[in-house]
């Protein structure tokens, strides 16, 4: 059996690419080339740097099989403290993926239809923009929905790793708190649309800083009391 040093490392290198890969994605890829409020200059620059577009495609691809086999190894060292809410752990990120994935199919639409003869000799240039920009939309849309449970998982997580006594209790704290962010930001994402911008960076803080917390001390630190094998 593996040990569970081991098993805390390669939970925490799972955890590293959700991050890079998650911030590669939507931090730099999307942020570059997607202006919501401006379907022209968005295609253009999709047309112009369609391997960069792409790369985020697939970055978020493997973002999203990290972050399916991430909790599955966190049972392994959790389980102990409470089989229950580990499972509920692994439920809600295998519910958040599933979401994800199928999302992903609004990420891809725009390469379809800048790339096909069939839609840009049926549509003109301005409906194939407006038809990338509402799928782009539509993708925002489906990820805040996945919030949901990625959102969810964070409860568990934090409540296992705050009882454990295998991690600092601090970092159990961030990510019960940033549960509750993640959430509050859903609701204020969609009912009070104009309000999420300015306000989602400091609600998810607390899981952000919790979630990053803890890959770094899995990879670093491992677990308290490991034992050599299991």
């Amino acid at each position: 059996m593996l040990s569970e040093k081991y098993l805390a490392r390669i939970a925490g290198l799972l955890y590293l690419i959700v991050i890079i890969c998650g911030i590669f994605a939507e931090k730099y890829v999307r942020f570059t080339l997607v202006d919501l409020n401006d379907s022209a200059v968005t295609a253009q620059n999709i047309g112009n740097q369609e391997f960069l577009f792409r790369m985020g495609f697939v970055a978020d691809l493997i973002m999203q099989l990290a972050y399916f086999l991430l909790p599955v190894v966190l049972y392994q060292l959790l389980k102990k403290t409470s089989k229950e809410l580990a499972g509920l752990m692994v439920l809600s990120v295998t519910v958040a993926v599933a979401i994800m994935c199928i999302n992903m199919l609004n990420h891809y639409a725009p390469l379809l239809l800048l790339n096909h003869n069939i839609y840009t000799s049926a549509f003109s240039t301005e409906q194939i923009n407006n038809s990338v920009s509402f799928y782009l939309e539509m993708h925002n849309k489906g990820y805040h929905i996945a919030q949901l449970f990625f959102g969810l998982w964070l409860l568990p997580l934090g409540y296992l790793v705050f009882k454990s006594e295998r991690f600092p209790k601090i970092i159990g704290i961030l990510l019960i708190v940033g549960c509750f962010g993640y959430l509050t930001d859903f609701l204020i994402y969609f009912l009070c649309p104009e309000n999420s911008i300015a306000l989602s960076e400091y609600i998810t803080a607390p899981a952000d800083l919790g979630e990053f917390s803890l890959c770094l001390y899995l990879l670093i630190k491992g677990v308290k009391g490991a034992d050599s094998s299991q």
